[in-house]
């Protein structure tokens, strides 16, 4: 498998580590569009949430709870932020390996696209 993010996970390729537990890695996006910009990923390989299955609901929460911790430690829970999830091309995935964005320190505008 030639993915970037496993790759980054497995400290392969170096990145700016935000946070890492057992089952997720979190570090800062190299194309930042917000202040803060943080990628969220598991450590087990999914391409797409397509096919997340019901035993990976709990990893999948965990990527939430992970966002959670990280924007309280930056100060922006309050103030708020965005989490985006993409789902293939047309959505803007890029990285065939699930990743949760976390996108803060700045407005955010509605419609995002």
């Amino acid at each position: 498998m030639d993915c970037i993010f496993c790759k980054i996970i497995d400290k392969k390729i170096p990145s700016k580590m935000v946070y890492e537990d057992e089952s997720v890695y979190a570090f800062e996006d190299i194309h930042p569009q917000a202040p803060i910009h943080i990628l969220i990923v598991p450590k087990k390989h999914i391409d797409t949430i397509l096919e997340a299955k019901a035993e990976d609901n709990e990893l999948v929460g965990q990527m939430f709870q992970t966002a959670n911790k990280i924007a309280d430690e930056r100060g922006v829970a309050q103030r708020g932020f965005r989490l985006v999830l993409n789902c293939n091309s047309e959505a803007g995935q890029s990285v065939y390996h699930i990743h949760l964005h976390l996108l803060a320190g700045r407005a955010m505008h509605w419609p995002p696209g």
